[in-house]
């Protein structure tokens, strides 16, 4: 199993900053620069593309306020992410851009209408001859089900917390029935999961503290947000500071 997982600090959507706009090729450079590991997200554009991307909407980060799964890859590549020259990369093109320097942990965002062995096929395949290591997370339980069939070699994880939103669910109009599900980690005997990645606010929890392989705490702002953290997990993905690494 990586064992970056339990020992490397995660840069969430790489080491952004005021200058640097999250999931920008350059915030990815500059976590590479430091020797941190890069969490990112991934997701389908209306094309079946797939691009390095959180929010369900453009607009937060670009100013478009249509959803990113709305819009072809060609018109997400026009937009600027934060008023910058940063645009919104393919996922092919961040891979080439890390391209196994560091360590990689990539959500796989839940959306609307698309199954998990669709989501995971892509992902896979875009990933097949990548020479670096990574691992798969993900709030949609059968997202992560499907990766593992697919890449039983690959480390798979749940990503969960107390207080999760109906964004994290790809506004399903069930995702709080989902939620309840997700935040007690009741679907553990049929996933499987390899790591667990918790919101660390919501911690201490009993059945993270009872599961046995890697627990990570997200998202971590600060020295003293680490030490609390810590307290309960293996590893942090943070932003906003660096972090000391082992």
């Amino acid at each position: 199993m990586n064992d970056f997982l339990k020992s490397l600090p995660i840069a969430h959507r790489g080491l952004h900053d005021e200058r640097l706009p999250e999931n920008s090729l350059s915030a990815f450079r500059a976590a590479i620069e430091s020797g941190y590991a890069i969490e990112t997200d991934v997701r389908f554009t209306k094309d079946k593309k797939l691009i390095v991307f959180h929010d369900d909407s453009l607009l937060r980060v670009t100013g478009d306020g249509r959803p990113a799964q709305d819009c072809t890859l060609e018109e997400i590549s026009r937009l600027r992410l934060m008023g910058t020259r940063e645009h919104i990369p393919a996922f092919s093109e961040f891979l080439e851009t890390v391209a196994g320097r560091v360590p990689l942990l990539i959500e796989i965002k839940s959306m609307p209408g698309v199954s998990g062995r669709e989501i995971a096929e892509a992902v896979a395949e875009e990933l097949e001859s990548y020479p670096g290591e990574y691992a798969i997370q993900s709030f949609q339980p059968f997202y992560v089900k499907a990766y593992k069939r697919l890449r039983r070699n690959v480390a798979c994880g749940l990503l969960a917390s107390a207080s999760t939103k109906k964004e994290d669910f790809g506004n399903s109009p069930f995702w709080r029935f989902e939620s309840f599900v997700l935040r007690n980690l009741l679907l553990n005997f049929t996933v499987k999961p390899d790591f667990i990645s918790y919101r660390f606010e919501d911690l201490p929890r009993r059945r993270v503290a009872g599961f046995k392989g890697p627990k990570l705490a997200w998202t971590v702002r600060s020295k003293a947000d680490e030490t609390r953290a810590r307290a309960y997990a293996d590893n942090i993905i943070f932003e906003g500071y660096h972090p000391e690494k082992e």
